[in-house]
Parts: structure tokens; sequence; C-alpha cells
């Protein structure tokens, strides 16, 4: 069996040449849905916020061209980070407050 090649074949994606056909097109049944978010390392969650804030939400996705709930993602791992990072510095400065220093004998020297 010979497999004819396509040239240009991103821009076959891209302008819909390739891919398109019915034949191709199906719908991912639950266990491949699982395992893509177990490959992503997602979980889905619920959560209300105010609709403002899902306006405007939307409208910095669009702007930056990308959806709204990666925009989310983002701006919540840009904040996890510094607050762990400030959640260990001030752990690490109560724990050294609370040591006791250690006792230094000095010897007389004769």
């Amino acid at each position: 069996m010979t497999v004819k090649k396509v040239k240009n074949t991103e821009q076959a994606w891209d302008e819909r040449k390739l891919g398109a056909e019915a034949d191709f097109v199906g719908v991912a049944d639950a266990t491949h849905e699982e395992v893509l978010q177990e490959a992503l390392e997602l979980q889905a969650i619920s959560i209300r916020l105010p609709k403002d804030l899902v306006r405007s939400y939307k409208l910095i996705a669009d702007f930056h061209g990308i959806g709204y709930q990666p925009l989310m993602r983002d701006v919540l791992q840009r904040f996890v980070a510094p607050e762990l990072k400030h959640i260990l510095e001030t752990q690490h400065k109560s724990a050294k407050a609370t040591e006791k220093p250690a006792l230094i004998r000095r010897r007389k020297v004769a």
C-alpha cells in the first residue's frame, strides 16, 4: 500500500483541506476524556463568580487571543507561586524566632 503525501501539510490542515471530512470527526468517549484530563493533570471544578468579573476575563482573554478559562488558570498560577514562597518565608522566620539561642560558655584563661 502506498501513502500519498500532501505538500504543505500544516497549511492544508489550517485551510481545512485535511481532516475536515465527516469520516474523521467523532466525539471522544468518556474514557478518552478521562485519559486526557489525567495526562494534562487538570481537574474540573465549579466556582461561582460575579458576572462582571467573568465578562472582564472574557474581554481580556479575547484581547490576548486566548480563552478566558486558560487565562483564569494562568492568573491563579501566578498568584500561587509567590504566595507559597511567602508562606514558607513566614514559617521559616517563625521557626527561627522560637529557637533558643545556644549558650556560649567562655573559659577563663589562666
